[in-house]
């Protein structure tokens, strides 16, 4: 009787036995961050919808989208997608300046005054002045996001 006994627990102590070893055995990018110079970034997902509910997309939505749609509550536009300024050519000495959180966006140029030849992309990088290849107006990336200050891994 008490080896049909144990027989009937092995697999559930080779269970916890494998699960054990996987918690010590963790590969080092999983593991938790426990002083890392600040607080954890902001959980960007929802709480899902309640049983029997269709879910909203706040309720469901993650990530930028979720910011997006948190901005939008609050009478916030996230991603700035306003027209810049094109009342004026931007010069060398005084380039037209573009907000970003980023060290670099993507920005497209219609002309001075505006709509004056096709949309023309290209890439601002933060420290770098920005030309137009159609007009020749010069922008600069200004940037709004907090300094990096090397430590990383």
């Amino acid at each position: 009787m008490f080896k049909t006994a144990l027989r009937a627990t092995r697999p559930a102590i080779l269970a916890a036995r494998a699960a054990n070893r996987q918690q010590v055995s963790r590969a080092f990018s999983t593991t938790l961050r426990v002083a890392s110079g600040g607080p954890p970034p902001p959980e960007l997902y929802g709480p899902g919808a309640k049983p029997g509910t269709v879910p909203t997309d706040l309720d469901q939505s993650t990530g930028l989208e979720r910011l997006q749609l948190l901005g939008e509550i609050e009478g916030i536009n996230v991603f700035e997608e306003g027209p810049l300024d094109s009342s004026r050519i931007g010069t060398r000495a005084d380039p037209v300046r573009v907000p970003s959180y980023d060290v670099e966006r993507i920005i497209g140029c219609t002309g001075s005054p505006a709509d004056s030849h096709d949309i023309t992309w290209f890439t601002l990088r933060q420290h770098q002045l920005g030309r137009c290849k159609e007009c020749g107006s010069f922008y600069n990336l200004d940037y709004l996001g907090e300094e990096q200050t090397g430590e990383h891994h």
